[in-house]
């Protein structure tokens, strides 16, 4: 009951927001197009498969998708499948981004780690209704037209550690289904069978991620990285058409590459950056141009978060912002955007996203045990002589048997036996008594 009126309250505090802004916007929007059509693509529009472009929701667009550099959570799918290996808890996650028109985004995500192995699953499906009307106006035919994408992913962090956070590598394999509706036969309003399935199209497609995370200016305690960088590639493959009669590729893919950066300046801020740059490898004189976001949370207390965000893609930005709180295993997330980008007027939505957490592994109570080891082996070596010393050794092995990235402990161990050997060769000159 107390997560449903949360969840309700931010919902209805970016409802608030978006009937303040539903003021007529027309001479705003002219202003922000005239300084903007410089960004105008002239490129754009000529890839399948665009709701690959629309965001699922919730945090990662609270944060003007600038997402490839933070990625620490369930959303990482669409912006960086390295970060499945770097992620603390298994989660799954479910996401609504009311879109433009009557469509909408729905996505369910699931995603675990054993060890430096991350993996994982995702579903997503854009939907709009498709309604036909005959010559009359009466209506003849009514359905959808989707597109739905099922996402596979795995990702390996390699020399994971304590001081340095790794370089992880993930990929994302994607298949996704363009489904077009039947549609009628003008002259006697009859729906004419398999004339949608010769449109539909089918993707098959990969995403290919890297991200590097250690310490940089840290001035507060906390062994999470504060520094990112990630580097993707993203829907990298090829969609065919024509089912049910001759098969042929369709247009080329939204294919990207993109690149991020994420620092937590102080504990409680976060700011990232992103840039973009389309690809079409059948055409690249056909290239998209380039887009760039940026985003900011800030921690208001540690259940509560506010995020903000700016995505310039197009002549016109897309401004975003949200609020999320954590209670005891589980996240939700409200997001208000004010979206220039994606209809002539001003449009206002709202996407909600909601996150569970069930548990690391055991990860937190192994590391609990090599802290209390690591302490320990301190004690005894703060003793400094010989007994106390070997003592301490065969404490933080015990550690180091649990964790051999964990680096205090490795460290600890060669102090440790670098100080026996230099006591050996002073008594072997019999000075040390």
């Amino acid at each position: 009951m107390k997560v449903r009126k949360i969840f309700l309250a931010l919902y209805f505090i970016l409802l608030f927001f978006t009937k303040a802004f539903s003021f007529d916007l027309s001479s705003v929007n002219s202003s922000l197009s005239d300084a903007f059509s410089s960004f105008i693509d002239k490129n754009e529009g000529l890839t399948s498969f665009r709701s690959l472009n629309i965001p699922s929701g919730g945090r990662a667009e609270s944060m003007g998708t600038a997402f490839a550099a933070v990625s620490d959570d369930a959303s990482f799918f669409d912006y960086n499948p390295a970060s499945s290996s770097t992620l603390k808890n298994t989660e799954a996650a479910v996401f609504h981004n009311a879109w433009i028109a009557d469509s909408a985004m729905e996505t369910v995500a699931w995603t675990s780690r054993s060890g430096n192995l991350g993996y994982g699953a995702q579903l997503k499906c854009f939907y709009v209704p498709f309604t036909e009307y005959n010559l009359y106006g009466d209506r003849v035919a009514g359905s959808y037209y989707s597109e739905t994408s099922l996402t596979l992913n795995g990702s390996y962090n390699f020399l994971s550690g304590y001081n340095f956070k790794g370089i992880a590598v993930g990929w994302n394999f994607r298949t996704s289904w363009r489904n077009v509706p039947d549609y009628t036969n003008n002259q006697t309003d009859a729906i004419i069978k398999g004339s949608g399935l010769a449109q539909s199209s089918l993707g098959l497609m990969g995403d290919v991620g890297a991200l590097v995370r250690f310490d940089f200016l840290k001035h507060f305690d906390s062994r999470d990285p504060n520094l990112s960088f990630a580097l993707v590639l993203s829907n990298a493959g090829q969609a065919f058409t024509g089912w049910g009669e001759e098969i042929k590729k369709d247009d080329p893919l939204p294919t990207r590459i993109s690149g991020g950066i994420a620092w937590r300046m102080f504990k409680p801020l976060l700011i990232s950056a992103e840039f973009r740059q389309p690809l079409n490898f059948e055409d690249f004189s056909s290239n998209g141009k380039w887009s760039a976001g940026g985003g900011i949370e800030l921690s208001i207390t540690k259940f509560f978060a506010l995020d903000g965000g700016f995505l310039i893609q197009g002549g016109n930005p897309r401004i975003s912002f949200g609020g999320q709180c954590e209670l005891k295993k589980i996240r939700l997330n409200a997001c208000y955007t004010l979206d220039l980008t994606t209809s002539a007027n001003p449009v206002n939505r709202i996407s909600l996203s909601a996150t569970f957490r069930f548990g690391d592994k055991g990860r937190g109570k192994r590391q609990a045990e090599i802290d209390a080891y690591y302490a320990k082996g301190l004690e005894y070596y703060a003793m400094g002589d010989r007994e106390n010393i070997e003592k301490a050794i065969d404490v933080w092995e015990k550690a180091y048997e649990l964790d051999k990235t964990f680096d205090p402990v490795s460290e600890a161990l060669a102090a440790a036996r670098g100080l026996l050997a230099a006591h050996d060769a002073i008594n072997e000159y019999g000075t040390l008594k």
